[in-house]
């Protein structure tokens, strides 16, 4: 893609490193001999939503695998709120906070609505008493309407829904999602976005939103990384992004 204006060097923020950041700074990582990612670097603050957007094999999914801690780091570091998490555990950054939903929402479809989103409850023990979930609920009433029902009986929005609650619920301090929209029509994909922004607002969680659907994706986040073969190759915020020639004829259709 041609370079655009918005292009940075770092993938940071112009505001530099923040102490309340989740921070990734020249990533390296893939799978057996293969390297997806070449020297990958941003961030995002607590609160604010940060677009990932690029086409198929750009390494989207592997940089929120690697942050989550699922994949290796092969180089470079990953720093939580100022200290380094690179070597650990996917338990130990799931504990403090770094939760991944993943693409296909892996939600325990034998288990109710409820019952997936009480696991989730369960895994905030020990960082907040503050329970975003009644909220949640008010706003998406859907959810709570199917409470008592299998969450594999569900459709697909309907299960995004609930695995958003369910990441809502464990109090995140950063949410790292991978292609929500993934199988939804456009009108459902509207519906789950506008939960992501009140996941966002209500919990104060970072949002790190990895997206094929790229204009909503850039229309929903305050800043965001264009990802092209493993590296960024433009980051800004996301409404210059958007206006960008260069990301409109790659990524949104002219």
């Amino acid at each position: 893609m041609p370079d655009t204006a918005a292009r940075s060097a770092t993938g940071r923020s112009a505001a530099g490193p923040a102490a309340t950041a989740l921070e990734v700074r020249d990533l390296h990582a893939g799978y057996g001999r293969a390297t997806v990612l070449h020297g990958v670097s941003l961030q995002v603050a607590r609160g604010e939503i940060v677009s990932v957007i690029g086409s198929n094999g750009a390494g989207k999914s592997t940089l929120v695998q690697t942050v989550a801690g699922l994949l290796p780091a092969r180089a470079g570091e990953i720093l939580l709120d100022g200290e380094g998490v690179t070597g650990a555990t996917a338990q130990m950054r799931a504990r403090r906070g770094v939760v991944l939903v993943p693409e296909g929402r892996r939600l325990f479809g034998e288990l109710t609505v409820g019952e997936n989103i009480r696991l989730g409850r369960r895994a905030a023990r020990g960082r907040s008493d503050d329970d975003p979930v009644a909220d949640l609920l008010d706003a998406f009433p859907v959810v709570r309407e199917r409470w008592n029902q299998q969450s594999g009986l569900l459709s697909g929005g309907q299960q995004q829904m609930v695995a958003l609650t369910r990441a809502a619920a464990s109090r995140p301090r950063y949410l790292l999602l991978d292609e929500p929209s993934l199988g939804l029509s456009p009108a459902l994909t509207l519906e789950v976005f506008r939960l992501v922004r009140l996941v966002a607002e209500r919990t104060g969680a970072g949002v790190v939103l990895v997206e094929q659907m790229a204009d909503q994706a850039l229309r929903l986040a305050s800043r965001a990384y264009v990802l092209e073969q493993g590296r960024v190759v433009a980051s800004g915020e996301a409404g210059e992004l958007r206006r960008s020639d260069a990301v409109r004829k790659a990524y949104l259709g002219g």
